[in-house]
């Protein structure tokens, strides 16, 4: 958290989604990033994404410390809410990861939900995501539809792909 506070120049954000993270899938926490923003940059808009599955897309919804969470039909906490921020209003995404590359390429879950989503950001919206560990080489499956994040933050570095 230290770490992303100190890369992003939160000044320059109004708005930001950031995915809740699942401990079991040994994703980064999240909630600590949720509360510093909650406690010390209030009006930052925060949001949390929810899959709409009649659509099979994201929205990104209001989340606040008092929104309730519910878990979707893949077990992915969500916000319970119903106000929804569009992406293009968003100046910071915070996408969930398994993997990354040294060219920003992610591997998530496998549903290609976040890629359909940052198409719809405006290109000046910061992507990044959270990792245990350094970026690999080349993930070998990457197609034209993958958005590549702007940077990855890990414990002990910051890598920037643009």
């Amino acid at each position: 958290m230290d770490r992303l506070f100190a890369t992003i120049d939160f000044a320059a954000i109004s708005a930001l989604s950031c995915y809740i993270s699942l401990r079991h899938f040994g994703e980064a926490e999240t909630g600590t990033i949720f509360g510093r923003v909650w406690e010390t940059l209030p009006r930052i808009i925060t949001t949390a994404p929810r899959i709409d599955d009649a659509t099979r897309e994201i929205d990104s919804l209001v989340y606040q410390r008092d929104t309730p969470i519910r878990e979707n039909t893949w077990k992915i906490p969500e916000p319970a809410g119903s106000e929804v921020v569009a992406p293009e209003a968003l100046d910071l995404v915070i996408a969930p990861l398994a993997c990354v590359d040294i060219r920003g390429h992610r591997v998530g879950y496998g549903k290609g939900f976040y890629d359909r989503y940052l198409q719809k950001c405006r290109p000046d919206c910061i992507k990044a995501g959270l990792s245990f560990y350094p970026p690999v080489d080349s993930i070998e499956d990457v197609h034209d539809a993958d958005i590549p994040l702007d940077i990855c933050i890990t414990p002990s570095e910051t890598f920037r792909f643009r």
